[in-house]
């Protein structure tokens, strides 16, 4: 089992009241930036085609429902100055347990402030997966024709979120569907269930990093957050999630006491991130975040440079089958590119999403994020100095790199928040470095903004 750090740089907040003054100008950057994003479209009569309630796709719609006081109960427990000392306590299994059954609990509650419905109808929506999975009598075909029904104008195009995302994403539901659990009420619940390992996934990464301390004080800011309204009815959240367990994997594969489970593990967590690119082509930019947690690993050099390997070579092996299958991700991508430019990216201005994205960001991660990242702001500065470098950073890091990239790329402008979900646990890992008195009613205040977004605005997700 890893050591859990001790160094304070490694795992724990600043101690300089620098901190408090960076989390400070950073959390009123990023309300001058959301502010912003929400009023310019009004202010200069510009439609950005996302609603009322841009840059989040929805609208303004207040509602309440039975379900607000299981909420609020969560909100009361965050409260609790004792709440820290308890989770303490917790043996590390136990700690993971809990934050699946909390995470379930949170979704749950929050989604169902919208009734039934909440909890995955959307799922049942022309534009998603299920829909066309219940049509799909044969995946060999299926494969074969994924890249020329891309197109807008091809025969049986595909609906947009098949349109927009490789074959792995429909695979799932499709999968769902033929054991009996293709109703949207049933993939809302195993959409839940799944996403709900996501804050455990992230937490054995860092673990297995050295770092169980800074997983433990990060977990609760995993679990309890605005990203909660999304996670419950997203399909975006269980490519998250396999995106949690395949850095978990890897990093496990370099700390694996036998060559045996060091190959293994390895193994595994390459046919999972090669799972993620096979879910959406953004997810390429995982590599980012895998050669951060080799990195950043404690492990020998030798070690590290076994497990990227065969990870590596298993993730291509997927990719590689599924072009033997019939889809080539390479021959895809340039045709959905044409596809992405001939809907509704044609018609979002450019210069909004560019700074739109980003407030979409933060209104899904919660006002830690902003907080988190400007406290945090020297130890980004100064990672590559520390060898290996401090894996709370290393993730860090690796999660704004991919965050500016897809914004940068303007391929993310005909999406909003939920294209966020798979990036945004390794920048809330940031919150370690935030003062304990921030971090006590930081949790707090994550979880008032998750209310506020559930109870205010009826995203389209």
């Amino acid at each position: 089992m890893p050591q859990t750090a001790t160094d304070p740089t490694r795992t724990g907040a600043d101690p300089s009241s620098g901190a408090s003054r960076r989390a400070r100008r950073s959390l009123a950057a990023a309300a001058v930036v959301v502010v912003l994003a929400m009023v310019a479209p009004r202010l200069l009569g510009v439609d950005v085609k996302a609603g009322s309630a841009p840059p989040l796709l929805g609208d303004w719609v207040f509602r309440v429902g039975w379900n607000s006081a299981v909420a609020l109960g969560v909100l009361a427990l965050t409260c609790w100055r004792g709440l820290g000392a308890a989770v303490g306590r917790l043996s590390w299994r136990r700690l993971l347990l809990l934050s699946w059954a909390a995470s379930v609990v949170w979704m749950v509650a929050l989604a169902l402030v919208d009734g039934p419905s909440g909890l995955g109808r959307i799922l049942d929506h022309g534009t998603e997966y299920l829909e066309s999975a219940r049509g799909i009598d044969d995946v060999g075909a299926m494969l074969r024709e994924y890249v020329a029904r891309i197109p807008l104008d091809s025969p049986r195009h595909w609906a947009v979120h098949l349109a927009g995302h490789p074959p792995g994403a429909v695979l799932m539901f499709i999968g769902l569907d033929r054991i009996g659990l293709g109703s949207w009420q049933a993939a809302g619940l195993v959409v839940v269930l799944v996403s709900a390992t996501l804050p455990a996934g992230v937490a054995v990464t860092l673990d297995r990093m050295g770092a169980r301390d800074a997983a433990r004080r990060a977990l609760p800011f995993l679990v309890v957050g605005p990203a909660a309204v999304l996670m419950a009815v997203s399909a975006d959240a269980v490519f998250a999630t396999t995106t949690a367990w395949a850095s978990a994997a890897l990093a496990s594969a370099t700390g694996a006491r036998t060559a045996a489970g060091r190959r293994a593990l390895g193994v595994l967590a390459g046919l999972l991130f090669g799972w993620c690119v096979m879910e959406s082509y953004g997810l390429l930019l995982l590599g980012a975040l895998a050669l951060a947690v080799l990195l950043a690993s404690p492990a020998s050099p030798r070690a590290r440079v076994v497990a990227g390997s065969l990870a590596t070579l298993a993730a291509l092996a997927v990719v590689l089958t599924f072009a033997a299958l019939g889809f080539a991700w390479w021959e895809a991508y340039p045709v959905l590119h044409e596809r992405y430019w001939a809907g509704l990216a044609s018609s979002r201005p450019g210069w909004y999403w560019v700074v739109g994205n980003l407030a979409a960001l933060v209104l899904v991660g919660g006002p830690m994020l902003p907080a988190a990242l400007g406290a945090g702001l020297p130890r980004l500065r100064d990672l590559a100095r520390r060898k290996p470098p401090e894996p709370v950073a290393a993730l860090v890091a690796a999660g704004v790199s991919m965050v500016l990239v897809a914004d940068l790329s303007l391929m993310s402008k005909a999406e909003v928040e939920r294209i966020w979900l798979p990036f945004l646990p390794w920048l809330l890992l940031g919150v370690v470095w935030l003062p304990a008195r921030w971090q006590r009613w930081g949790l707090l205040a994550q979880a008032v903004a998750a209310i506020l977004l559930q109870h205010l605005v009826r995203t389209r997700w």
